[in-house]
């Protein structure tokens, strides 16, 4: 009979890596998620064996019945993303509510990633909060299994992400001590063999785990090979003993695509050494571990090929949409004729952002990313996960994708600081299968009288920016659209 196995936090990093390799490997799987929409353009999600589910995980009621009839449950749920500097105490709530909803499904066992580091009085908020989720996901009597790992490798990961723009975009680096901790990194696809090897090991119930690559290392050593890997010029690091955590976050948002909430408690944490101290798990789950070059590289392939399965900015949750049907709404509202198919508009529509740019006044556009990112914004530094292809929920620039119908809508929330709430959306409309019209429209919800001033201080720049952007559009799709005729068999 097909194991059946719960994931929350499958729209995440990794979970969003682990449930392929569950189904490969033949269980079926129960996705607990709070936006479906974010797996719907996942491969793996139509595949036979995979249910999604829609819970929340503060309620434990409605959590119990979708654990209902599952052997094992994979948390893999961390709030900070989402709840700012109040995620522990948010991650100790919802981790007792999974407990005692494991329970009284009648799940077997549980399995947990948290992070390592030797425990005491000077652990970082950041990892004293998962040994809390470790303690309430055991609260319950299930037996949990508990993966303690360091610094995790792996192309869109956070620690990767920090370590690759600060090597790449500072050839010197004035830095706190905690670049001589030593660090035992482990490469991603070895994280994911441990998580799925656990439900087939029945000695890993109920044990606690330190996993690691075969290497321990200062993070200047790390930063040397990153600067190798990447063809740099060796990077000059001077470590000072007067930045605090809070001002390497700060410096982490400024120089790195993550924002100060998320850099704040990483770069608490790296002032911890975490290496191994029991090594019990290389001869239950065997397997070649990646040394951290290795990890490096098979990581930037992954970004040189645009083949970045999951990322960090891709957790968290999706804010409903503002009504904007109701009180006093600004539009900018513009439309295009096409002669190309709706389709090659639509690919075109959906490159907007990162390298590719916004089609027209990009210098507008990066002095407001600047401006974002002077008062606490995301700015342009995220990106986008591919050049080409967008799901709901991921990340372009500082937009958010909240609505999305393939060859017909795209919809993007803004999460740069404003004054009240943005959105900007573009609809097709297919005349004939050589014609469509493309219609923009910005959106606009002020916040008081700042949010008026603003919407008024804008605008006209709108003219030069929106009609730019469907200038542009309209020149990409047409030239998408020869492309796919010149490919078409005669």
């Amino acid at each position: 009979m097909t194991q059946r196995i719960a994931v929350a936090g499958v729209t995440g990093y990794i979970g969003g890596r682990l449930v392929p390799r569950l189904l490969d490997a033949g269980y079926a799987v129960r996705c607990l998620v709070r936006s479906p929409q974010k797996l719907q353009d996942r491969e793996w999600v139509h595949r036979p064996g995979v249910e999604v589910c829609t819970v929340d995980l503060n309620d434990p009621n409605s959590l119990q019945d979708h654990l209902e009839a599952c052997d094992a449950a994979y948390y893999l749920v961390h709030s900070m993303v989402a709840a700012g500097s109040d995620y522990s105490a948010v991650d100790r709530d919802l981790a007792a509510h999974f407990a005692k909803a494991a329970k009284d499904a009648g799940v077997r066992r549980i399995v947990y990633l948290g992070g390592l580091g030797e425990t005491g009085p000077h652990l970082s908020k950041h990892l004293s909060s998962r040994r809390e989720v470790e303690e309430m996901l055991g609260s319950g009597g299930v037996p949990v299994t508990v993966f303690r790992a360091a610094m995790i490798i792996g192309s869109g990961s956070a620690s990767f992400e920090i370590l690759r723009y600060l090597v790449e975009r500072l050839p010197v680096m004035i830095t706190p001590k905690w670049v001589s901790t030593p660090c035992q990194p482990i490469g991603v696809r070895n994280v994911i063999t441990y998580l799925l090897g656990a439900l087939a090991v029945e000695e890993t119930t109920g044990g606690v785990f330190d996993i690691g690559g075969p290497e321990v290392m200062r993070y200047s050593d790390i930063m040397r090979v990153m600067a190798e890997e990447l063809k740099l010029p060796r990077r000059w690091i001077i470590p000072v003993p007067v930045l605090t955590p809070r001002l390497s976050s700060y410096w982490i948002q400024f120089v790195t695509p993550l924002s100060h909430n998320i850099g704040g408690p990483l770069a608490e944490g790296l002032r911890n050494p975490v290496v191994c101290r029991d090594h019990r798990i290389l001869s239950l789950i065997p397997q070649s571990l990646l040394t951290v070059r290795e990890a490096i590289r098979a990581a930037l392939s992954k970004v040189v090929g645009n083949d970045i399965e999951t990322s960090w900015s891709m957790a968290g949750p999706i804010p409903g949409d503002p009504d904007w049907a109701g009180g006093k709404v600004y539009r900018d509202t513009r439309q295009i004729g096409i002669d190309a198919p709706a389709d090659s508009a639509f690919r075109a529509v959906c490159r907007v952002g990162g390298g590719h740019g916004w089609y027209a006044a990009d210098w507008l556009w990066k002095i407001r990313g600047w401006m974002d990112l002077l008062v606490g914004g995301p700015g342009l530094r995220r990106g986008r996960r591919h050049p080409e292809t967008v799901g709901f929920g991921e990340a372009l620039d500082f937009w958010r994708v909240v609505g999305i119908e393939h060859d017909r809508r795209l919809s993007l929330r803004a999460e740069m600081k404003l004054p009240g709430e943005a959105l900007l959306e573009f609809r097709l409309k297919s005349l004939d299968s050589e014609h469509c019209v493309l219609e923009q429209e910005a959106l606009f919800i002020p916040r008081g009288l700042f949010g008026l001033l603003y919407w008024y201080a804008v605008v006209p720049f709108h003219a030069v920016v929106f009609k730019g952007m469907l200038n542009g559009i309209r020149r990409e799709a047409l030239q998408i659209a020869n492309t796919q005729k010149k490919v078409q068999p005669a």
